[in-house]
């Protein structure tokens, strides 16, 4: 059974505010070495409503009743909720960069037999796909700016788009002759480059996407708030939520938030429209 969701986040986010992510971390018992990784674990308290707990036993106890997995940086996803969605964590310096994926490509949804994933997340519960939770943060500084949570399934083609270019890239470097190639996740890794065969050469792929803000415009324009919070996601999915976190979110009365039903372009077919659901949340400067 699920243990928490994007509406329980949003509530703790919009009922108790903090956009000072590493003055609040580093003043509490929960110091943080990165601006990344204040991010990261403020997406953590929300989901879990510890933001403003410092007793990191009780903190982690409450983690553990809603996470199934927490991650690394090298492999995807940074949080599994149990029985839940799985959660990538973005942080970026502008609502006009692209988001880095390196050698990840987007997904419409998280796969149990990725090889991207460890072991561990493989086998953290019982599971064999999950509905992606992209959390996408600005935060020049340490201070949030705004917040993007989207869907894969709204953001991401079908996987079999990706993996097209992957292995035609793949499949062409290894028809290259006389190089002798390895095993490996990457694109490719030829071994024995120079005549002493000591160097080898990885060869990684280097995947961006644009920025929500960026790309759902259309749906989501952005006002001269002093802190924003967008969140899309399909009607289907939000209807799947529990009818008291749905009921919980629509009654919220508080000035600049709303819950908005829109259509989107298909990430598979741009002609195709989709019915969503954008929740957000503005303070105006």
């Amino acid at each position: 059974m699920t243990t928490t969701n994007l509406l329980v986040a949003i509530k703790n986010i919009i009922t108790n505010p903090i956009t000072n992510l590493t003055g609040h971390y580093n003043s509490s018992s929960n110091r943080v070495n990165s601006e990344g990784e204040a991010l990261e674990n403020y997406i953590k308290n929300i989901f879990c409503g510890t933001v403003n707990t410092t007793d990191e036993n009780q903190r982690n106890q409450v983690f553990s009743k809603h996470f199934s997995y927490l991650g690394n940086q090298n492999n995807p996803p940074d949080i599994m909720i149990r029985g839940g969605d799985a959660i990538e964590v973005k942080k970026m310096e502008s609502n006009s960069s692209g988001i880095a994926l390196n050698s990840s490509y987007p997904k419409d949804v998280l796969y149990a037999n990725s090889p991207m994933l460890t072991e561990e997340c493989k086998a953290c519960e019982t599971w064999t796909q999950k509905d992606l939770l992209y959390s996408i943060g600005v935060a020049p500084k340490g201070k949030l700016n705004s917040l993007w949570f989207v869907y894969g399934d709204c953001y991401a083609a079908n996987k079999s788009i990706y993996e097209k270019i992957k292995n035609a890239i793949s499949d062409g470097i290894q028809t290259l002759p006389d190089i002798e190639f390895a095993e490996t996740k990457e694109l490719g890794r030829v071994n024995r480059v120079d005549p002493l065969g000591i160097t080898y050469l990885r060869i990684r792929g280097m995947w961006h996407i644009e920025n929500p803000s960026k790309v759902f415009q259309y749906v989501a324009p952005q006002l001269n708030a002093g802190f924003s919070l967008y969140a899309l996601l399909l009607e289907g999915k939000y209807n799947s939520f529990p009818q008291a976190d749905r009921s919980m979110i629509e009654q919220l009365n508080i000035s600049g938030f709303s819950i908005t039903k829109v259509k989107i372009k298909s990430p598979n077919n741009p002609a195709t429209l989709l019915d969503a659901r954008l929740i957000s949340f503005e303070e105006l400067k």
